[in-house]
């Protein structure tokens, strides 16, 4: 029997042992509670370290900075637009007790940011207009065909703080109140800002009448390009026509007068046989086989039938 209650002695000892000595790591600290009561400062020092056995409590938390993620809010700026605004922060437990005392874990850390961070953003983003939300600085910059169609007065209109700046408002007022939790605030920035979706829908509308107006306008400045090339070909055609018209017609006087030319002189050196000739070439191209002709005696025809008859 004395074996077995000294092994049963030991594995108490051992797990009394084991139970009254905790590690850090350099990346934890940690509060030790006595039935639910903080004992003692924190413990920051990694490596090993004792506690009473069985009776407390070791609270392991970060050192490191930690990521807040905040939900999206619908919150009216100043010039009454409804957007939909994300934040996200870095933050870290400075103060383990008083932490420990306010929220218990990193999980209500985390809710208690929600409340300070959405709330300093709320009343940040309410006290600016919409475009102080957007830019960050008054740099010029291309305003655009779209753009000058759906707001470009609007986006162009200078800013007094800007992005960057209401950032940095928010920070100051939420950092003012995080200490009271043992909480330091470093950093907080607007992740996305957007229309809610009743504006949006309407913004989308007006990109799409504006991007139709410049198609329209582009397809009349196409169509009026094509008519202009259009009646410039016409008139270089009938430039070209004209041309080609003009010049048949001065060969054609040309030939004429040369013919005249060489008719002339060859009435001039007989002109009995030229007669002669005009008169064979009417009757052939009048008459054929079956042609009756009726000449009076004093017809110039007859005169040169009768005589051609006599030869």
């Amino acid at each position: 029997m004395s074996r077995p209650l000294g092994a049963v002695g030991l594995v108490v000892v051992l797990l009394l042992l084991y139970s009254s000595v905790y590690t850090l790591s350099e990346t934890e600290q940690a509060i030790l509670t006595q039935f639910g009561k903080p004992v003692g400062g924190p413990v920051t020092q990694a490596g090993l370290h004792l506690k009473l056995p069985l009776i407390q409590e070791v609270h392991h938390f970060d050192k490191r900075w930690l990521e807040f993620d905040g939900d999206a809010n619908q919150i009216p700026t100043k010039d009454k637009k409804y957007i939909w605004v994300e934040t996200y922060a870095r933050w870290r437990i400075a103060d383990p007790l008083r932490f420990f005392q306010a929220v218990q874990d990193e999980r209500g850390g985390q809710s208690r940011l929600d409340d300070i961070v959405d709330g300093q953003t709320r009343n940040a983003v309410a006290s600016f207009d919409l475009i102080e939300l957007v830019r960050s600085s008054n740099r010029p910059f291309q305003v655009t065909e779209e753009l000058e169609g759906i707001g470009s007065a609007e986006a162009m209109a200078k800013i007094a703080s800007g992005r960057d700046q209401i950032a940095q408002i928010v920070l100051k007022k939420a950092a003012e109140i995080t200490p009271q939790f043992g909480i330091e605030l470093e950093d907080v920035r607007f992740k996305r800002i957007n229309y809610v979706e009743t504006v949006q829908q309407k913004v989308f509308e007006r990109m799409v009448s504006e991007r139709r107006r410049i198609a329209e306008r582009s397809r009349s400045e196409g169509q009026g390009r094509a008519a202009e090339i259009r009646g410039q070909k016409e008139r270089d055609m009938l430039a070209a026509s004209s041309m080609g018209y003009r010049t048949a017609q001065e060969k054609k006087g040309e030939a004429d007068a040369k013919a005249t030319a060489i008719y002339a002189r060859a009435y001039g050196r007989d002109a009995e046989f030229y007669q002669f000739l005009k008169t064979l070439e009417t009757l052939g191209s009048g008459m054929d086989d079956k042609t009756w002709l009726i000449l009076s005696t004093d017809s110039e025809l007859l005169k040169y039938l009768k005589a051609t008859g006599g030869r």
